[in-house]
Formats: C-alpha cells, structure tokens, sequence
C-alpha cells in the first residue's frame, strides 16, 4: 500500500497512527517531495470512483489564493489534473493507494473496510 501524506499535517499524522495501531504495512510518500504525476492523478482518480474535484485539497492556503473555487467549474479534467500535478499542495491528503481501491483523505470508517 502507498500512503501519500504530508508529515506536517495533521490529519496525515492521524492516519498514520491508524495505520499502525492496525498493523497495515505501508510505504510512504511526502507529496510535498514526490509530488503525484499526472499519470498517477489519472489512474487513481479513476480507480477512485470519485469525482476529479474531491482530489483537491479545498482548505490549502494555494487553493484559496489561486482563487480555485471559482475557476474550477469552468475547467476541464484536463486542466484540472495539470493543476494537480503542477503542485502536492493542491492535492487532498492523505492518499491511500491499494491494488484495488483508492481513499482520498482521512474517514476512518472508510479506512476501517482495509482490515
């Protein structure tokens, strides 16, 4: 499993606890350092079955001054996910890639379906 976080982030430091209080073995990601390719923003967005706007981080300080509430209904899945990969900060965390399933953020009773 792939756990995509920010370690300065609270909700990521959470999920993390989870993860290991539940003994689920993981490798980890700073999306600050590595932030996610297009190509993996792609895939996971469809593997997620999430619509493509639940994949941006709405509380960051980046999101609110490129003033994307409002621009986002006008763009396309294209531009939206050259958005995404442009910077980690745009992007809501945590990630949970699993061989089959993707958790976009941290609900721990959507975690809890990984045991």
């Amino acid at each position: 499993m792939l756990f995509v976080c920010y370690p300065k982030c609270s909700t990521c430091k959470k999920a993390r606890k989870w993860l290991e209080e539940n003994g689920i073995a993981f490798d980890e990601r700073d999306i600050k350092e590595e932030n996610p390719t297009r190509k993996e923003l792609v895939k996971w967005h469809k593997e997620s079955g999430l619509p493509l706007r639940r994949f941006f981080n709405t509380s960051g300080m980046l999101y609110r001054e490129l003033q994307l509430k409002d621009k986002l209904p006008n763009m396309t899945e294209d531009e939206m996910y050259d958005l995404l990969a442009s910077d980690g900060m745009l992007v809501k965390r945590p990630l949970l890639i699993k061989d089959d399933a993707v958790l976009v953020g941290f609900k721990q009773g959507e975690w809890e379906t990984l045991k």
